[in-house]
């Protein structure tokens, strides 16, 4: 029987056939112990050899290594999407633990290649990176030498290959299990944290008042564990960065996004102090919402009552239009994950909260997660995670070891699919109160989008140093921190409840990407560069983005947007950003008189 509030996406799963066809799939098990066999052939050839290798045999030797990635990668992605639909799963949680430790026994016996390549002299390296034999592989040779200076010997890289297996990844997949089986008691409804979560973006403000105090009490019950999580990989990044020699806890974040510490300061205080942006923002909501006073549980409150829901098949032709209308092949491309089952889109018990974009390998395709509800908000998640499978889509010719992109420009595509979906339903709409919901919901993500990760960034470095300075941390002062960083960014505008002081702790991104926050920013303020150059520049730019996504991670990222006339290294880049949201907060304002939302 069809729910009444169903939106269609409750039959939308996916296929992962194209993976493997289910655990029991012998290709699996075959795989498995390929993988190994390969790992030992690779050791038996190349160990001790590769700075006796010619251009040509070190060419080689990274195809050979190249397909050993492919497998196991293959494998872990196929263990991994699987149980994020269903953590509750004791043989899917298995799955994924066999996965982590087959993937750290190949971790220790290919490490040697690695540290072999990184023991090459500059110069010797320099004039490999830059022979044709090797242009396959010429940034990921580049970037992975930046690692250089915090490489341990091989017996040390292989001891923390396999304590990771019982230490950081079992804490992660217990961290996830227990935010998957965490049930919520609404109104005699016993509801998932993703739909828990869906409560907050209710238009009826007491259904949002009872949803907060019912989301609060629920991580109350769990503080016991959650603390400990985060107390305890706190503890195990900081004994890694110790023994690497990391001058701080986010240099290795910083590297991996091939960004320099002095850029991500820059990024930092540039959103920190344009955050009365955002007090100005939400004094301009409590208005149309007819408040006295706002309260955390008030922020993404729709301005727009009585909306119905989005249904998927709607939603599905509101993103293809937008995206075929900037590029036909991204229309093409998008509407394959439709078409192919390669989204799993249903609420579920026992399904992970949030959505994602899974690369899995270039020899396959990418697959999309969500918890869609049929919210505005609904449809530029789905905008968002489809600009990732496009771009992981188009960058799988870059091979498996450069087709990923680092954090910061990763957000970059996503971000720009969720502005092609906004804009084009802005221009579709004459009504005043439909076009100020709109544009209020945009900023609404575009403010967690930049101020709200960046104010999480700044929670993130405080808990980071004080779990060094003070040791293991109560979840009292996790509470404290996580305030004191908050209040900054709302100011008076918004009042933060005593309910707000547990809500760091279902984050997931401080769990599974430590560091990975700002990158969020930095792909937001990107776009709104880029999407002003795709405005002034004509139907060029549209050619040049599409083969700016084919390139994926075979380029420095200054050099990729460069090509589409945006310097990063610029420090005017951020201003840019800034004054777009500055510019959407003043269109709100001067809509203000015209619409009838703001009457209690």
């Amino acid at each position: 029987m069809i729910k009444k509030d169903s939106t269609g996406a409750e039959r939308v799963r996916w296929d992962l056939s194209d993976l493997y066809k289910g655990l029991d799939d012998p290709q699996y098990k075959k795989d498995r112990e390929r993988v190994l066999n390969k790992a030992d052939a690779f050791g038996e050839t190349y160990r001790d050899r590769v700075a006796d290798l010619s251009p040509v045999d070190f060419a080689k030797a990274l195809g050979e290594y190249s397909e050993i990635v492919e497998i196991m990668s293959r494998l872990g992605s196929f263990a991994y999407l699987s149980w994020t639909i269903n953590t509750e799963d004791p043989s899917l949680g298995k799955a994924v633990q066999e996965t982590n430790e087959l993937s750290s026994e190949l971790s220790q016996k290919l490490v040697f290649f690695t540290l072999e390549w990184l023991d090459l002299d500059e110069e010797t390296a320099s004039k490999w990176i830059q022979r044709e034999e090797l242009a396959a592989f010429k940034h990921y040779l580049e970037t992975s030498r930046l690692d250089k200076p915090y490489k341990l010997e091989e017996k040390e890289e292989k001891i923390l290959s396999a304590k990771s297996v019982t230490g950081s990844q079992a804490w992660v997949r217990f961290f996830d299990e227990t935010l998957g089986a965490s049930r919520f008691t609404f109104e005699g409804e016993t509801l998932t944290e993703s739909e828990i979560l869906s409560k907050m973006h209710d238009a009826d403000r007491e259904v949002r008042r009872k949803a907060s105090g019912v989301f609060t009490q629920g991580l109350e019950s769990m503080k016991h564990p959650l603390t400990y999580v985060f107390n305890t990989l706190l503890a195990d990044k900081h004994t890694n960065d110790r023994l690497r020699n990391y001058p701080h806890w986010l240099k290795a974040r910083n590297l991996a996004n091939e960004i320099s510490d002095e850029s991500v300061q820059s990024l930092v205080e540039s959103v920190t102090s344009r955050y009365p942006l955002v007090q100005r923002f939400y004094r301009l909501k409590k208005k149309l919402l007819g408040l006295d006073e706002m309260r955390e549980y008030d922020r993404y409150a729709p301005v727009q009552k009585n909306r119905e829901k989005i249904g998927w098949d709607k939603a599905r032709n509101i993103v293809i239009d937008a995206y075929t209308g900037f590029h036909p092949e991204m229309g093409r491309i998008a509407d394959r994950f439709f078409e192919e089952k390669w989204i799993d889109a249903a609420i579920a018990p026992g399904k992970r909260g949030g959505a994602y974009s899974a690369s899995t390998v270039p020899s396959v395709h990418p697959y999309v997660f969500m918890n869609y509800d049929g919210q505005v908000r609904d449809v530029q998640t789905l905008a968002h995670e489809l600009g990732h499978g496009v771009h992981q889509y188009l960058s799988r010719k870059q091979g498996v070891l450069q087709s990923g992109t680092p954090l910061t420009t990763a957000e970059t595509a996503s971000v720009f699919g969720e502005m092609l979906v906004f804009q084009k339903l802005l221009a579709s709409l004459d009504n005043p109160d439909e076009k100020m919901a709109l544009l209020v919901g945009k900023i609404d993500d575009t403010i967690a989008t930049v101020f709200r990760q960046i104010s999480m960034n700044r929670f993130e470095d405080r808990i980071h140093k004080a779990r060094r300075e003070e040791g293991e941390l109560p979840s009292e002062r996790f509470s404290e921190i996580w305030m004191e960083t908050q209040k900054p960014v709302y100011g008076d505008s918004v009042t933060l409840t005593d309910n707000y002081k547990m809500w760091w702790s279902y984050i997931p991104h401080f769990i599974h990407t430590p560091g990975y926050v700002y990158a969020y920013a930095f792909g937001e303020l990107l776009v709104l560069a880029l999407y002003q150059q795709y405005q002034q520049s004509g139907n060029g730019f549209n050619k040049k983005y599409m083969e700016m996504l084919e390139k994926g991670g075979s380029d420095w990222p200054d050099n990729l947007t460069a090509e589409l006339g945006v310097d990063i290294q610029d420090r005017l880049f951020w201003d840019r950003g800034l004054q777009a949201i500055e510019s959407m907060i003043e269109e709100a304002e001067l809509l203000l008189p015209s619409v009838t939302l703001s009457q209690k």
